[in-house]
């Protein structure tokens, strides 16, 4: 197939209500658009997930066309709690579970596919960042850290940061094993914990965790007051949103979705 000659279904985006300040803009892709094709169709921006490079690519240039001539920048997420500092001359595939920049026009990005992506700001817009958060990285604080970054680099305290949590998979369909409700309950306080986590109703030593609450919970903690975004209902839910969002926990070979943030 001849990607150049393609004429590709124009990229959807997820509905992004954040009160951001100003120069500071944000977008969180969706499945739909692009030239991906079945099991990555059709806006899959995942270049590790064995689609076709070239779609990828295309993929890749048609968000960019989106973002105001911002260049979103593409980590190689490992479940860790690294925050890596962008520029120009970053390359795609750094190492990085969290990034973090305050130059104009180099979008933070995150791709996932049922992980919880976070994107930061402060309240004048100085500095922009993005994190990664599966449950490992969650339990290992890739947030707190984020968090101090940008408290750090923006001069600011945590009730100056704002931060947006978009799609991930859901409190209904997360499914966990001990080890996981352990980890959270070993942070801080274990009674909170517990609150994001509740029996799995036929899998017996299985719980169903609400990751978007333990995100919540955690920034709470740190004296992040304002959070927009995911707030645990159906409509955020990555399994659940089957024409929208991938899911690698619905679908296994699947593509990935990605929210990116800059300064103008």
């Amino acid at each position: 197939m001849s990607y150049a000659s393609h004429t590709p279904a124009t990229p959807l985006f997820w509905p992004m209500d954040w009160a951001l300040p100003a120069g500071v803009k944000a977008v969180c892709t969706t499945r739909v658009g692009g030239v991906s094709q079945a099991p990555f169709d059709g806006f899959n921006l995942g270049d590790h997930v064995q689609d076709d490079v070239h779609a990828v690519a295309h993929n890749r240039a048609l968000l960019q066309a989106q973002l105001g001539g911002a260049r979103p920048l593409f980590l190689s997420q490992v479940h860790g709690v690294d925050v890596v500092q962008l520029n120009a001359a970053t390359l795609d595939g750094t190492k990085a579970d969290a990034c973090i920049t305050s130059e104009s026009r180099v979008a933070c990005t995150i791709m996932v596919a049922d992980c919880l992506p976070l994107l930061f700001t402060d309240d004048s817009g100085q500095v922009v960042a993005a994190a990664h958060a599966g449950w490992r990285g969650l339990a290992a604080g890739v947030v707190e850290h984020t968090v101090h970054a940008m408290c750090e680099q923006a001069g600011v305290a945590p009730a100056q940061v704002r931060v947006w949590l978009g799609p991930c998979i859901g409190p209904d369909a997360f499914e966990v094993g001990d080890d996981v409700r352990v980890a959270f309950s070993a942070h801080g306080d274990a009674s909170a914990a517990e609150r994001y986590f509740k029996p799995h109703p036929t899998h017996a030593q299985k719980w169903l965790a609400d990751l978007a609450g333990l995100a919540r919970w955690r920034l709470q903690a740190m004296g992040v007051s304002s959070v927009a975004g995911n707030d645990s209902t159906a409509e955020w839910c990555t399994v659940a949103q089957r024409s929208r969002l991938f899911s690698f926990r619905r679908d296994g070979v699947t593509g990935r979705f990605a929210v990116c943030i800059w300064r103008n």
